[in-house]
């Protein structure tokens, strides 16, 4: 049995220098917060509640979920209504209530045309 190998890996690491850490060269100095000198915690801002949603606006992001409800075919080139109606006649079930808005909306280009009628095809 050979026991100076040992005992020499012991030696080398009982006397290696003392691994250094990235903390002896950089000193970390730690900082009080500014509102703990005060004695006050800073007050969260209260959100604005956003203003109630008129009829007018509701029918619309109705019928702008349905334009996005890619279930009924694509939206763009064609009016909603003919969509709500084409939807019917391949059995794709759509929204009556969609259909009363678009009926009852009929003369108003906001209820009648798609959500993609300002972008060129």
């Amino acid at each position: 049995m050979n026991i100076i190998p040992s005992v020499s890996v012991f030696l080398s690491t009982a006397m290696s220098p003392k691994r250094r850490l990235i903390t002896d060269s950089f000193k970390v100095v730690k900082r009080t917060r500014t509102s703990d000198k005060r004695g006050k915690s800073p007050v969260p801002e209260q959100e604005a509640e956003p203003d109630p949603l008129t009829p007018r606006e509701k029918d619309l992001l109705q019928l702008r979920k349905f334009d996005l409800d890619w279930r009924y075919g694509p939206c763009t080139g064609i009016s909603r209504i003919q969509r709500w109606e084409r939807a019917q006649l391949h059995g794709l079930t759509p929204p009556a209530d969609v259909r009363e808005l678009l009926l009852k909306g009929d003369d108003d280009p906001d209820y009648s045309h798609c959500l993609w009628r300002d972008y060129p095809l």
